[in-house]
């Protein structure tokens, strides 16, 4: 079992929107890691930062993708720093991926001030713009589907990413 596509892309890229939008398409259930690492938790991932650090919460993480791409056959959606570690990355060979591209402007107007994305807080524009700098050449490695999310509506990204999967 694995799942019929997996969502990965920066904060602001729109994975909680489009990835329900492509399980409705494909008649298939929608899971994101991070809500399997709050319940796993008890805790909210700003929370998890807080009281546990970075390192522990991406432990969690790495554990909750695992774990979700061998056991869903749905749409899978990622949290932004997933594909940072090397062992995630293993995990996502040979699966189907779709990396939703988002430029700066865009993804820093949609995250926002939001309180629940830990690695924004302070100036979300320069935070958002090292993490995209960071992570655009993991999520091109992993990919084997890139959308641009910019000028698209959700329904049009996930028109596009359902065109390119295999039947």
């Amino acid at each position: 079992m694995s799942p019929r596509v997996i969502i990965v892309g920066a904060p602001g890229s729109g994975k909680s929107t489009v990835g329900p939008l492509i399980a409705d398409r494909l008649g298939v259930a929608f899971r994101d890691t991070d809500a399997d690492v709050e319940a796993t938790a008890g805790m909210t991932i700003s929370e998890l930062f807080v009281e546990k650090g970075e390192p522990y919460f991406r432990d969690l993480e790495a554990k909750a993708v695992r774990t979700a791409v061998a056991t869903h056959d749905g749409v899978l959606s990622l949290g932004g720093g997933a594909i940072m570690r090397a062992d995630t990355r293993q995990v996502l060979a040979g699966q189907h991926v779709a990396y939703l591209e988002v430029n700066l402007a865009e993804a820093a107007r949609r995250a926002g001030l939001s309180t629940a994305r830990p690695l924004l807080l302070g100036n979300v524009r320069g935070q958002l713009g090292q993490l995209l700098d960071q992570r655009r050449p993991l999520y091109e490695q992993v990919a084997t589907i890139t959308v641009s999310t910019v000028d698209r509506t959700p329904e049009e990204v996930a028109d596009l990413i359902v065109k390119e999967l295999p039947a």
